[in-house]
Order: C-alpha cells, then sequence, then structure tokens
C-alpha cells in the first residue's frame, strides 16, 4: 500500500478472498441494511453519479454523512467518495462541507456533579465515522473486491 492509498483509504482484499460477482457485492451491500447499524445503504438517485450510498444523520452532533460508491466490475473494485456535512448552530450560519477520506470522531460532553461533590466532564454521546465505513468496506473486502477511495466520483 502506497501513501497515496493511505490518504484515500484504498484497501485491497487478502488473496486468498473468493472473489464475487458484482450483483452478489451489491445484494450484500445492501443487506447491511438488516443489521443493527447507525447508517443506510441505497440504490443512488442518478444526480449522485454513483451505484450506491450509504448514509447517516447524526442529531446529537449536527452531522451528515454520506458515502458514494460506484461499482467497477472490470477492475474489482468499489471506488468511493465520503462526504460530511456538519451543522454546528440552529442558524447553520457556520455549516461546513467536506469530501474524502478522513475518519473523525464527535463526541458531546456534560458537566455533572459527581459523587465527592467536584464538578467533572462526562461524555454523553460519541460517535466514529468508522462505524459507517468499516462495515461497508469489510464487505467489499470480503467479496474480494478492492476498495478504492477516490476524491471525484
Amino acid at each position: 500500500m502506497g501513501f497515496f492509498d493511505k490518504l484515500t483509504g484504498t484497501r485491497y482484499p487478502d488473496s486468498d478472498v473468493v472473489l464475487l460477482s458484482a450483483m452478489e457485492l451489491w445484494t450484500a451491500l445492501l443487506a447491511l441494511n438488516g443489521l443493527d447499524v447507525r447508517f443506510r445503504v441505497r440504490n443512488a438517485l442518478p444526480k449522485e453519479k454513483a451505484d450506491l450510498v450509504a448514509e447517516c444523520r447524526i442529531r446529537e452532533v449536527g452531522v451528515a454523512l454520506k458515502t458514494r460508491m460506484r461499482l467497477n466490475p472490470e477492475k474489482h473494485e468499489v471506488r468511493f467518495l465520503d462526504e460530511r456535512w456538519e451543522h454546528r448552530s440552529s442558524d447553520h450560519g457556520d455549516a461546513q462541507y467536506g469530501r474524502g477520506h478522513a475518519p473523525a470522531m464527535y463526541r458531546q460532553w456534560e458537566t455533572k456533579q459527581g459523587p465527592d461533590g467536584r464538578r467533572r466532564k462526562v461524555e454523553t454521546f460519541c460517535f466514529d465515522t468508522r462505524e459507517m465505513t468499516d462495515p461497508l468496506r469489510n464487505v467489499v473486502l470480503g467479496a474480494g473486491w478492492t476498495w478504492r477511495g477516490v476524491l471525484k466520483l
């Protein structure tokens, strides 16, 4: 794995994995919807320029995540593009957009009084973006396909 592969999040399957067809991979990715995950996988709309889309909204921290995936059966690879929208306030004046492979951790903290009477910060919410991308990547690699990160689909 080269430097650019590390930056884009590209991963290659093990050599001993049985290669699945594009339709079997498609079905396996859609089957993630039946599992206990915080995102859903759906067929992409024509304007999304992809085959499948996984999306997730984390209301607690005002973040929307989307992973667009395009299957390339000739090369046995799934090209993916991660996108995220962060709305940190109610007026959305400081909304941010980002794209590309950039794992992030979103947390919320609250100050509470402990049993000894001292005030402490307590984590009330935690979400790692890898909770969405790892299951997708694992299905693709388990099918014998390459998981290739791109900046444009």
